[in-house]
């Protein structure tokens, strides 16, 4: 049995992962964005260990979760699944590249972390120069390969970590709509197959997947110095540096 903590799992995939992990007789911890969606969340999920609220626009809300987490002590998996789309730039930045970067510096480190990125990461640019202002002209592309730096930095720093990144494809759930072409159940089995698996295939560092087999991702992300760069300015922003 694992423990395992699920950013974004009140509803969509990180919400079907949840149920399938308890399913399997793992122990999960659930967070939703505020006390509401916490409420149905657990509704939905009432198996669930626990559910944490906090919401991933606030930094300091988001530096506050992980000492959540962390006060339930060490978890085997994080998957960072919280993501927004149809939002303002700002919000997209703050959820998609800043939050995943401070729950990965201050939660205790796991066994195993899985980045939710997306194929769109492939028209992603660093940009860099706009974190601290102009973040407005940060695009959900962007975010999506900051995720896959992220990943690839904590594989590097980390190798006692099994940390990779996945693509779990344009699905129907509330952010992809309902007409969305690729296979829902594979879009979140990927992620828990990576948190609790010991496939030789999912015990593996440094990755990215889609439908749980490897894909290429934009080489951009593999510049370890752009890697150090990207946390280097995340911990200017945040105050929180990363623990290597």
């Amino acid at each position: 049995m694992a423990r395992i903590f699920i950013t974004g799992s009140a509803d969509g995939l990180g919400y079907m992962s949840a149920k399938l992990l308890i399913e399997e007789g793992h122990e999960v911890v659930l967070h939703a964005r505020n006390a509401a969606r916490a409420q149905d969340g657990l509704k939905k999920i009432p198996a669930a260990q626990n559910v944490l609220t906090a919401d991933l626009t606030n930094i300091e809300e988001t530096k506050d979760l992980a000492a959540q987490v962390n006060a339930l002590g060490i978890f085997d998996a994080i998957i960072h699944n919280a993501g927004v789309y149809q939002t303002s730039a700002k919000v997209i930045f703050a959820v998609n590249t800043v939050a995943p970067y401070i729950l990965t510096s201050l939660i205790h480190k796991p066994k195993r972390l899985i980045y939710l990125s997306s194929g769109m990461h492939l028209h992603g640019q660093p940009r860099l120069e706009y974190f601290k202002e102009n973040t407005d002209r940060i695009s959900y592309s962007d975010s999506k390969l900051h995720v896959v730096m992220l990943a690839l930095a904590a594989a590097r720093q980390w190798p006692d970590v099994y940390a990779n990144a996945i693509d779990p494809g344009w699905v129907p759930t509330k952010m992809g709509g309902r007409n969305a072409p690729d296979d829902l159940q594979k879009g979140y089995e990927t992620q828990t197959w990576l948190a609790v698996s010991n496939d030789e295939r999912a015990t593996v560092s440094g990755r990215y997947f889609f439908h749980q087999k490897e894909r290429s991702y934009n080489p951009i992300a593999s510049d370890v110095t752009l890697q150090e760069k990207l946390l280097a300015v995340l911990e200017d922003i945040t105050g929180v540096s990363f623990p290597v």
